[in-house]
């Protein structure tokens, strides 16, 4: 049963009013330090909890620049939806959520603000900007720091620890299968986050092979097989012992190919990915891979939200949230 202020007021011998206004750090109360403390640690004692009552936050747009066919391809992103959308319940924020077929000129200019997820272009941030200053990018792009705030897994950290548990271990041939990333004001493609991270780590050790770095259009299963497919045919036995992989459904399509064509997993090759989709344990064999706590990514993205809403917080920040290895048996 939850204790309750009564029951700590009767244990330090003040009042219920007393041991409310010092657990709720109230500046204007004139109680003595050791009075306080004693207030404290006996609600920690007893493992009291304040019920946390959020004060509503109305007219928030929730930009999910998510296709379907990317959605469908990738879990990861409905996963951060679905979280995001329920932990916005418990906030008391109401999300007005828009798609990218909706267009980014669907955003109501009542909007008191916004969190995103996915790659938005210059004119599209600039529309942004002009309904409000209150932003949050969520998940792995963070395009204007200087004005909003964002929250991202640590991909840097997550792909660095993986070379350096390949090295440690005694691997000196590693490879990368990864995803390109785009530049939608000039439509090209350029280098994804990973895949710089992998090969400055690589570059540090001297063991970086251009050979062995293979990189797909899109981040799903059908072109982690292809690129395992494309590794096989060009490099045979000069093959490298370890691949490090940008997401698991990459990592899946890989496996699935590796295991095809008769190559033993881990022995000859082994595989450490990123993301700790709930598949990833059961492919063969089970996938080493760095989880991504959703739900932090999720909390910490409306905290934000609410220090600039109900703080009026005017520095933006960039949260980096780092990830936690699962090992399985696809790596040695």
């Amino acid at each position: 049963m939850m204790a309750t202020l009564k029951e700590i007021a009767d244990q330090v011998g003040v009042s219920v009013a007393t041991v409310s206004r010092v657990l709720n750090h109230d500046p204007r109360i004139s109680v003595n330090e050791e009075t306080r403390k004693n207030i404290l640690k006996t609600a920690e004692r007893v493992r009291y909890k304040k019920k946390v009552i959020h004060l509503l936050i109305d007219n928030v747009a929730f930009l999910y620049w998510i296709s379907d066919q990317q959605e469908l391809e990738d879990v990861y992103f409905k996963s951060i939806r679905l979280e995001f959308e329920k932990q916005a319940k418990l906030y008391n924020i109401n999300l007005v959520r828009y798609n990218k077929a909706d267009g980014i000129e669907s955003v109501s200019p009542n909007t008191t603000a916004f969190v995103a997820i996915g790659r938005f272009t210059t004119p599209e941030l600039k529309f942004l900007g002009n309904i409000t200053p209150h932003g949050v990018f969520l998940d792995d792009t963070s395009p204007d720091e200087s004005r909003f705030d964002s929250v991202r897994p640590n991909l840097c950290s997550m792909v660095y620890q993986i070379v350096d548990f390949f090295v440690d271990n005694g691997h000196s041939e590693i490879g990368f299968i990864g995803g390109c990333d785009y530049d939608l004001d000039k439509k090209i493609k350029i280098m994804e986050i990973r895949e710089e991270a992998f090969r400055k780590r690589m570059n540090k050790y001297g063991l970086l092979n251009e050979e062995y770095i293979f990189i797909a259009d899109t981040f799903a299963v059908q072109e982690g097989y292809r690129m395992a497919i494309q590794a096989m045919d060009s490099l045979g036995d000069r093959m490298p012992t370890a691949f490090c992989v940008g997401s698991d459904p990459f990592a899946i399509g890989a496996l699935q190919a590796f295991n095809e064509k008769g190559w033993s997993v881990p022995k000859r090759v082994g595989f450490f990915s990123i993301n700790d989709i709930g598949i990833a344990q059961y492919v063969s064999p089970p996938l080493t891979t760095f989880h991504i706590d959703v739900d932090l990514l999720c909390k910490t993205a409306l905290d934000l939200l609410q220090e600039r809403l109900l703080q009026n917080r005017r520095v933006t920040k960039s949260v980096y949230i780092n990830g936690q290895v699962t090992f399985r048996k696809s790596c040695r």
